[in-house]
């Protein structure tokens, strides 16, 4: 089990993570700084409530900054951040439909999280794509959701490398570690960062490339 003073540091930042997040949705719908893209209105919440509170100064730098205005890092951060909110919510939800249900893979209930992660991340990031390459290129229902497949798969996967290899070696050192746990999602709030940080140079060159829109 994780230790008493992990849980403790567990519980107060995930509990500034979910205030990160609430600051970040009043930001946008009740201060008025509205994204261009409302896709974007979803995902800089999402990626502050994993970030936490250090993921704010990228919000305030990147987030408001008007899109004529940014470097391409900035871009591809952006891109980053578009991808990892919609694996970060199916990471969420496939975490706890495994342990609600029991789900393993081989007899692994670590294999059983991979699986559910990855297909509901990958459902989650294709959506997430479409709504936003399908109105910028005026694509029908078919061709949008192509088009975010061909997008989104080589970003998605790079994402899904670094965070399981987290979630791999958490559930080596905490087998007994569980969704009812501070400690869990704490974990897993490194483990989705370290997914940011493996798919951004993928985001970059799928941006520079022209495949992937700028954000």
């Amino acid at each position: 089990m994780p230790p008493d003073w992990l849980q403790t540091l567990a519980f107060y930042y995930c509990s500034l993570s979910i205030l990160s997040a609430l600051y970040v949705a009043l930001d946008i719908f009740v201060l008025g700084r509205r994204q261009k893209m409302w896709i974007m209105e979803v995902v800089w919440p999402l990626t502050a409530l994993y970030w936490g509170p250090l993921g704010l100064p990228f919000y305030w730098l990147i987030g408001r900054k008007p899109k004529d205005r940014k470097s391409m890092g900035e871009f591809a951060f952006g891109g980053a951040t578009h991808c990892g909110a919609g694996c970060a919510l199916g990471d969420f939800l496939g975490d706890w439909l495994v342990f609600a249900i029991g789900f393993t893979l081989f007899g692994s209930e670590l294999l059983g999280k991979f699986l559910f992660a990855f297909v509901l991340a990958y459902l989650f990031g294709v959506a997430f794509q479409y709504f936003t390459i399908a109105p910028m290129r005026g694509l029908g229902l078919r061709q949008g959701i192509w088009a975010a497949i061909k997008v989104d798969t080589l970003s998605l996967i790079a994402y899904e490398v670094g965070m399981f290899a987290w979630m791999g070696f958490h559930a080596w050192i905490f087998p007994e570690s569980d969704p009812t746990q501070w400690a869990y999602w704490f974990m897993m709030q490194i483990a989705m960062v370290l997914g940011f940080a493996t798919t951004f140079p993928v985001n970059w060159w799928l941006i520079a490339r022209g495949t992937k829109e700028k954000m």
